[in-house]
């Protein structure tokens, strides 16, 4: 079986499917056009996509020669898997290993925005703190507060899981279907405007793609409130990012902790230019382990396949 990998991968994972395909890794990270990756559906018999790769519109209008697409990560949005499985191939993806390391991030995430500590480290760096005094860069305090998580599966419950138990946090959520199985105190609300209104701090873990396409926007942000602190680690696009910016400036919201954004990799300068907003470059699961489980996962699957099984992480 012939194989594109379509990024980079670690030493470890690079070593592990070369020694099991005759593959081909692409050397560079921008993410594939349309136009490319319908050659490569035309020139390959699978493909590792990742990220941002457009798996989607004219790229299936030839009858393609791959018949599997084995997705390097959990999201999949950039597939259009309806047109994939119209075309015959097989989806899989990556759950379950990237949960840690995402979960890490939010609460990291989380606790620089709580404490100003992109703020403060940029003062740090630039030559001019004056020394500590009582009222500087007051921030707001992360245990025994409030946590709203919209989206309550594998990485929203290890958020809310560590949250609770490491910092005694309260914790509500939004889930579209009914969670009656967690091993830690949480309760569910109706709506995602409940969980703002009841929350300091809320924690978007929903999955991408058009069902969660702007989930949040203006009058969301508003029942958050003032004092009320956003992180999003999902997708760019589940925000409302001229909404965001709007409630960032008019102080309708207290902060904002990014590590996505609508029009990767654009961040608006409007986002940078404000001091109430922590960003991050999608770091998510940027842990050496993690990036190397989950290319050994979608191997596993690429596997599964050429040996006529079902792969355990199909999705289309």
């Amino acid at each position: 079986m012939k194989l594109l990998v379509t990024r980079p991968m670690t030493k470890a994972a690079e070593a592990a499917i070369s020694a099991r395909f005759e593959t081909k890794f692409r050397d560079n990270n921008t993410p594939m056009t349309e136009a490319e990756a319908a050659a490569a559906l035309a020139e390959y018999d699978a493909i590792i996509p990742t990220l941002g790769d457009a798996f989607r519109g004219s790229a299936f209008d030839e009858a393609p020669r791959a018949k599997i697409l084995a997705n390097f990560g959990a999201g999949f949005n950039h597939i259009d898997i309806e047109a994939a499985k119209a075309a015959g191939l097989t989806v899989t993806n990556t759950p379950d290993v990237v949960t840690d390391a995402t979960a890490e991030l939010a609460v990291t995430l989380l606790l620089m925005t709580a404490r100003r500590a992109g703020e403060g480290e940029r003062l740090a760096r630039s030559g001019n703190w004056t020394g500590w005094h009582p009222t500087q860069m007051l921030g707001s305090q992360v245990s025994g507060r409030t946590v709203g998580v919209i989206g309550m599966g594998r990485i929203g419950r290890t958020i809310a899981r560590r949250l609770q138990r490491g910092f005694d946090m309260r914790v509500v959520f939004f889930n579209r279907s009914t969670v009656s199985s967690l091993d830690f105190p949480a309760r569910q609300l109706a709506s995602i405007e409940a969980v703002m209104r009841q929350s300091d701090f809320v924690v978007l873990a929903v999955p991408g793609g058009a069902n969660t396409h702007h989930l949040i926007g203006a009058e969301t942000l508003d029942a958050l409130g003032p004092n009320g602190i956003i992180v999003n680690i999902s997708r760019g696009d589940v925000i409302d990012e001229a909404a965001l910016i709007a409630a960032l400036q008019g102080k309708k919201i207290r902060a904002a902790g990014l590590d996505v954004y609508e029009n990767e990799p654009e961040i608006p300068a409007a986002l940078t230019a404000l001091d109430n907003v922590v960003l991050l470059p999608h770091l998510g699961t940027a842990v050496e382990e993690t990036r190397t489980e989950m290319a050994l996962r979608a191997l596993d699957n690429l596997i599964a396949f050429e040996a006529g099984q079902i792969p355990a992480d199909k999705v289309g």
